[in-house]
């Protein structure tokens, strides 16, 4: 029986659990959609997927090689991972284009609702001995004319020093690296956690395949997610990077904004790395 490493168990697994969580969402908003709506949508889709097929002569031996990686993308359990990757960072970008506020990115698929609550100066669940650089992340929430939002909440996750998320990686505590912090009677918040590694997509599956026959890489790079909320305020979801860290320019999920680079400064006693960051709500 062949070995599978901590690894490969990570990224066999990760799609079918991503599934699995999207699933619980229970996205109601689906079934409001007009059949008008859904006719208009599907068939420009379809008359894009015509146009590529012409203007490029595809081939039977292409569309079979299309017909079972799309078949193999459902048994992998790989569509959300599919459609967060490369899709959701455009859904996005309309979905917030009025915004006044933070800028918002993608949510990703490792999105676990119902973290551990925490006061506005916390330590997010760890490890003891939690491996990489300490991170002090601090800031204020406000709406966007400046008014300090004392009842706003920040939910913040990320992946550890080896790029692994809790829930979606085996061995490692349900809420690992997850909060929900309460500001404080001024909005502020004080987090401290370690900063995350980058990371490769599950390369395993049938994104693997795709990735690996259009000579792209799988990498993300480092980033701390976030889901920030007020009362009568919009909900922000964002993802916040590490200037000069690896891939920021390249992200295979194309989800990085300048807006969204982070640069830590070394905390005064040596014992890790401290950033300041801001947000500021639309009102709803």
């Amino acid at each position: 029986m062949t070995e599978i490493t901590t690894e490969q168990a990570t990224a066999a697994a990760s799609g079918a659990a991503a599934t699995e969580r999207f699933r619980s969402k229970q996205h109601a908003g689906t079934a409001e959609v007009g059949t008008e709506r859904v006719d208009t949508l599907v068939s420009e889709l379809l008359a894009a997927a015509h146009d590529i097929i012409r203007r490029h002569q595809v081939s039977y031996a292409e569309y079979d090689a299309l017909k079972s990686w799309l078949i193999r993308v459902g048994e992998d359990g790989e569509w959300p991972l599919f459609l967060d990757v490369w899709l959701e960072h455009v859904v996005e970008e309309v979905a917030n284009e009025r915004r006044e506020g933070s800028k918002g990115t993608i949510e990703g698929p490792y999105y676990v609702p119902g973290s551990p609550a925490l006061p506005a100066d916390a330590t997010l669940p760890m490890r003891q001995g939690e491996q990489g650089t300490p991170l002090l992340f601090q800031g204020q929430v406000t709406s966007v004319d400046g008014t300090p939002l004392t009842d706003a909440k920040v939910e913040i996750w990320h992946a550890d020093s080896d790029g692994y998320y809790s829930q979606f990686a085996p061995g490692l505590p349900e809420w690992n690296l997850r909060g929900t912090v309460t500001v404080d009677g001024t909005g502020h918040f004080r987090i401290r956690t370690i900063e995350p590694a980058p990371y490769q997509i599950p390369t395993d599956g049938a994104c693997g395949t795709l990735i690996s026959a259009a000579g792209w890489h799988a990498w993300r790079p480092a980033h701390l997610h976030l889901k920030v909320s007020a009362p009568g305020h919009q909900l922000i979801t964002t993802q916040l990077y590490f200037k000069g860290g690896r891939y920021v320019a390249d992200d295979i999920a194309s989800a990085v904004k300048p807006e969204l680079v982070l640069d830590p400064a070394p905390v005064v006693d040596g014992s890790g790395r401290e950033v300041r960051y801001d947000f500021a709500l639309d009102k709803a």
